[in-house]
């Protein structure tokens, strides 16, 4: 099979592979793009030119070979409150903030954070989105003007297409994978209705993809911290949800093609795709997850077959959009109802009597949040706040103390368990204050001091020991604990006990 090595940006790739995918993943994108658009109120070109920009920039500098970005509902849904209240320049100007504050991520390296991340609420988020991407394909059977359902002869010529649509996607990766199912079910359905003449719903029908090249133009407003008072909070929140979205995605690709992206690197190259947008009319965007399945299920591993689709429906923008506009909607519809069948964790609810039930809560919380609020970046940040609470919970109640008289009349309190903010009170009511003898030894052999509250605790409790004349040393810390607690010398006085021989962490 044809292989080549060329650019800088690409790597050694299946060029058939990567050009079918890349042709795939425009076909699923233009409806996409075209809808979110017209949701936020803009010219259905607006997201057109996103998915052409967010492409072909993360796929020429992006960190995630196989990902594919483009306009997303999940961060212009942010912005359609600004641009109803002040206008599309406004929204243009929220995304080169957006894009600005993601390039910062990247430069300071913060995309590391996203491993901070639990599988439940990766399980969560990827459940919430597939429910999202179904629902959003069951809306294309309302009648075109939209305002109500279809009936009669044309619900069931769509509801016919559709699964005819899904049994080939099905079917044809059994006989095949030289064509990727997806692009054969799309031109199966569209001959289909052509030689036929079958009346059914098109992309035509949601709007015109036919224009121009994006033309560079600063947006219309006026540049002074009023209007960056004005806009800030949604370029943040947009910001926020683009880069949880994208570094989700990441990792999902990771897991599947069993190599490593680089957060870092696609967190620069999201901000600078962002920026773009904001400067060429586009509404700005993030990775997709649906069109990154397509392109990954269609056998695409490198950066080609996201360039490729960007420069398709570029190429669709500028001569192709009387062939694209009479694509038969249902199989769009039929390929996506595909996509989130295969994002949805179904063993996810196989676990779900194996595995601690804060987990299960976890992961049903975030899916509802995803799908109820459509807000990406809250339902990830309430499931990873509730598992770090439940992570602390649980280490806080793991604090144990063996407590033993050595021969010279020294009691010995050997600690087991993080001594935390979480576990201080746990801590200080193992002490017998009142009955302990003189001289009291503490033993971290196999405890850590973790934060300023566990010096606090510590401070305490020499306190306590000292109002009745009695004396505590500190016993085998690590150099780390020795270090915080070095460091909080003024604030806390404690007696470390000096054992040169022992250390449990030992320097970097």
């Amino acid at each position: 099979m044809a292989k080549v090595v060329g650019l800088p940006f690409f790597r050694s790739v299946n060029i058939k592979n990567e050009i079918l995918a890349g042709l795939t993943v425009a076909m699923t994108m233009i409806p996409e793009s075209l809808s979110f658009a017209i949701l936020a109120g803009l010219s259905p070109l607006t997201g057109l030119y996103a998915a052409v920009l967010m492409g072909m920039v993360t796929a020429v500098f992006g960190g995630r070979p196989g990902m594919v970005s483009g306009g997303a509902g999940a961060t212009v849904v942010v912005l359609i409150a600004l641009a109803s209240a002040h206008g599309v320049s406004y929204l243009f100007a929220a995304v080169i903030v957006a894009g600005v504050l993601q390039l910062l991520v990247g430069i300071f390296k913060l995309g590391k954070f996203v491993r901070l991340i639990p599988q439940p609420v990766m399980y969560g988020f990827l459940n919430g989105l597939a429910i999202i991407i179904f629902m959003a394909q069951v809306a294309q059977f309302k009648i075109s003007s939209g305002s109500g359902w279809m009936g009669g002869n044309e619900l069931y010529t769509m509801i016919g297409l559709t699964l005819l649509t899904i049994l080939i996607v099905r079917i044809v990766p059994k006989i095949t994978k030289v064509i990727p199912a997806s692009l054969i079910a799309i031109l199966a359905v569209f001959a289909l209705v052509y030689i036929f003449d079958i009346d059914t719903k098109k992309v035509v029908n949601i709007a015109s993809v036919s224009g121009s090249l994006p033309s560079f133009s600063i947006p219309m407003v006026p540049w002074t911290f009023e209007t960056l008072q004005i806009i800030f909070p949604y370029a943040l929140v947009m910001a926020g949800v683009g880069l949880i979205e994208t570094l989700l995605t990441l990792n999902m690709v990771d897991e599947i093609t069993n190599t490593k992206g680089k957060a870092n690197r696609e967190a620069l190259a999201q901000g600078t795709a962002n920026i773009v947008n904001g400067f060429f009319g586009g509404m700005g965007g993030c990775a997709m997850v649906a069109q990154t399945l397509v392109n990954l299920n269609a056998g695409a591993r490198t950066r080609m077959a996201a360039f490729i689709g960007a420069a398709t429906i570029m190429l669709v923008i500028l001569v192709g959009a009387p062939f694209i506009e009479q694509i038969p909607m249902a199989a769009l519809v039929g390929v996506m109802m595909m996509v989130a069948i295969d994002t949805f964790q179904w063993v996810s609810l196989r676990i779900v009597n194996k595995f601690p039930k804060s987990d299960i809560f976890v992961g049903m919380l975030v899916a509802a949040i995803t799908v109820l609020l459509h807000n990406l970046a809250l339902a990830v940040l309430v499931g990873v706040v509730i598992s770090a609470l439940v992570f602390a919970w649980d280490n806080a109640k793991r604090i144990r103390a063996r407590k033993y008289l050595d021969e010279n009349g020294v009691k010995h309190y050997a600690i087991y368990g993080p001594l935390f903010f979480g576990s201080t009170t746990a801590f200080l009511e193992k002490f017998e204050i009142e009955e302990d003898p003189l001289l009291v030894v503490i033993d971290f052999k196999e405890s850590r001091v973790v934060d300023m509250s566990a010096i606090d605790a510590l401070n305490k409790l020499t306190e306590k020991y000292t109002r009745l004349g009695k004396k505590v040393r500190l016993k085998h810390l690590s150099e780390d604990c020795r270090i915080l607690i070095h460091n909080a010398k003024g604030i806390v006085e404690v007696d470390i006990l000096e054992d040169p021989t022992y250390r449990v962490v030992p320097k970097d």
